[in-house]
């Protein structure tokens, strides 16, 4: 993608075919059917991991019996190449878990 410390377009947000996430505003945000507390305390943990080595924080709400994630790279106050893959990798997360995004 492009440089990480420069905000993405509005096009390149589409373009970067993640599916479940929206935009809003200067974030990215998708919520998670994790169908019990459980299983969203282990994709809260595991995306805690995620951004922990990526060392990029995502905003994360976990209720029963769902999780709500917004990205965005404050320093730059828009979406980067970072929210985008981060993004990507919380996905992957949903998946190994048997967790969808909500298409809302």
């Amino acid at each position: 993608m492009t440089d990480p410390k420069q905000p993405l377009t509005s096009s390149e947000i589409s373009d970067a075919g993640l599916t479940g996430w929206k935009q809003v505003e200067d974030t990215i945000t998708a919520q998670f059917s994790t169908g019990d507390f459980a299983t969203g305390l282990t994709f809260v943990n595991r995306i805690g991991d995620s951004a922990e080595a990526a060392d990029h924080h995502p905003d994360i709400t976990l209720t029963y019996p769902s999780v709500a994630i917004t990205l965005t790279s404050h320093d730059v106050g828009g979406i980067t190449s970072r929210d985008v893959d981060l993004a990507r990798t919380i996905t992957e997360h949903a998946a190994a878990l048997g967790v969808s995004a909500d298409e809302s």
